[in-house]
């Protein structure tokens, strides 16, 4: 195929996947986009919202429609590493003999529910790490490389926070975006009691086999993206930095600790994405500052003021957007 017909394939295959998701997920259209351009982009997603708001119910539906394995785990306080990777047991043979041999654990999956993230202990929460980042688990003195795609999708509550570990800021570090879900309006928690409970079942079907997945992930990387672009996001990067020279007047007053490199590479990654679903092989700056929020509000650390005041790292971000020239000034 040529490069206008994948653009074509992606766009429509974008397009089925989110209509699949749609006869299951009751508005939430910003979430299920920011679910499937992390997908799209090899991302993992942060869902992070109060209970009953469908977080669980969108990672499920999104295995259902994808060629994928699926396990999910439940985190709780007593959740134990190996419970996650999976451990080495004793075995009898049929001679006779014992030996040792690994049970692979939920994360071998193509697709990981990790629900409740933050109700394990950091010990625990660190199992994930080598698993998110080199898509690789180190068990038993050997190291288990998982099965591309791999993709984790974890949720939290932010209100209950009693019996709760805060992940840690490396770790928040590895996901994509952070999506988060508010509540329904009148018009779609009627439609949410109408589809659940009149006895109708909803079918969905398979949207996306997995070589198609990896062909349009490799599409997105093949995507070019200009000098301007890149040059926009190092300096939306920068500007989260506070006491440097690129750094905004609310970044220096409010923040600790700006974005790592991943939020820049997250940033192109997801404008690739919506040029693509656009039907566009090239990232403009638009592309960039709609993913900003979600690539960038996990990645900002706020000091004491801040959080004094109120002040939400959207609050920073958007600020940033609107402190930041889209053109690059340069001194004559």
């Amino acid at each position: 195929m040529n490069t206008e017909q994948r653009i074509a394939a992606f766009r429509d295959a974008y397009g089925r996947l989110r209509d699949e998701l749609g006869k299951v997920i009751v508005g939430q259209d910003a979430i299920v986009d920011g679910a499937l351009t992390a997908l799209m982009g090899g991302g993992h997603v942060l869902l992070e919202g109060v209970p009953g708001l469908g977080k669980t119910l969108l990672v499920r539906t999104l295995s259902q429609v994808l060629d994928l394995s699926f396990n999910r785990i439940q985190f709780t306080p007593d959740l134990m590493p190996a419970d996650i990777v999976g451990t080495n047991i004793v075995m009898e043979t049929p001679g006779g003999r014992r030996e040792f041999q690994f049970q692979h654990g939920p994360v071998f999956a193509h697709l990981l529910l990790a629900d409740e993230i933050n109700r394990a202990t950091p010990k625990t929460q660190s199992a994930l790490l080598e698993a998110m980042q080199e898509h690789s688990v180190t068990a038993g003195g050997q190291i288990r490389k998982l099965e591309e795609p791999f993709f984790v999708m974890a949720t939290q509550n932010p209100i209950d926070q009693e019996g709760t570990y805060p992940l840690p800021e490396a770790q928040l570090d590895r996901f994509f975006f952070k999506l988060l879900v508010g509540y329904p309006t009148g018009d779609e928690l009627t439609e949410v009691l109408t589809r659940t409970t009149e006895g109708r079942r909803v079918e969905v079907n398979r949207g996306l086999v997995k070589d198609e997945l990896l062909q349009l992930m490799d599409l997105v990387r093949e995507v070019p993206v200009g000098i301007h672009v890149k040059d926009y996001v190092v300096r939306l990067v920068l500007a989260t930095h506070p006491r440097t020279v690129a750094a905004g007047p609310d970044g220096n007053q409010y923040l600790r600790f700006g974005s790592s490199p991943r939020g820049a590479q997250t940033l192109l990654l997801a404008g690739k994405v919506q040029a693509l679903t656009a039907g566009r092989f090239n990232v403009s700056l638009d592309d960039i500052q709609v993913s900003a929020l979600a690539a960038l509000r996990h990645r900002l650390i706020l000091n004491f003021e801040a959080e004094a005041e109120g002040i939400t790292t959207d609050h920073i971000i958007t600020q940033i957007l609107s402190d930041v020239p889209r053109e690059a000034t340069v001194a004559v």
